[in-house]
């Protein structure tokens, strides 16, 4: 018996990632914060979800401002880029309750950067166990929830400074 597995979200993700044109930071942090998945914008930084995410919540902190190398960033937009992936821990712990988090930068396509051309920091939740078969049979990951519910749920927990 044949399984299918059901992402109606994906392929619309899929098809528009072919057609990008231009830098997504750039385009996100210019667009309908809804519809670009905005979570937060600072004064020089901003929060966004992952359109391909390892787990639900998956974050990505980027500085406004186009950026191509992690040494080039000023220090302003460090410090909030910082605030921002604190930011992101209160909320994704407030929504999701993981039991861990990585975060990290991937800096060049040989380290795993998908964009390199605009810095970003990655902010993954984790739970034990987050790690099923679907990955290694399948190359496939399973977020069980679509990411304009994991936006909005994110948003009412930012936390408000």
């Amino acid at each position: 018996m044949t399984r299918q597995l059901w992402a109606p979200w994906r392929l619309e993700y899929v098809q528009a990632a072919d057609e990008q044109e231009g830098c997504i930071f750039c385009t996100a942090a210019a667009g309908d914060v809804a519809e670009r998945l905005v979570v937060h914008r600072g004064e020089r930084a901003f929060v966004l979800l992952n359109r391909f995410p390892y787990s639900s919540g998956h974050l990505l902190v980027a500085p406004l401002r186009h950026v191509g190398a992690f040494e080039a960033l000023e220090s302003d937009e460090a410090a909030e880029i910082h605030a921002l992936a604190a930011d992101g821990l209160v909320a994704l712990r407030a929504v999701y309750d993981p039991e861990g988090f990585n975060l990290g930068w991937n800096l060049g396509r040989i380290a795993g950067a998908g964009i390199v051309d605009h810095v970003h920091e990655h902010v993954v939740p984790r739970w034990a166990g987050d790690t099923n078969f679907m990955p290694v049979l399948a190359d496939v990951k399973v977020v069980p929830e679509h990411l304009d519910e994991t936006r909005r749920r994110l948003v009412e927990a930012w936390p408000r400074r």
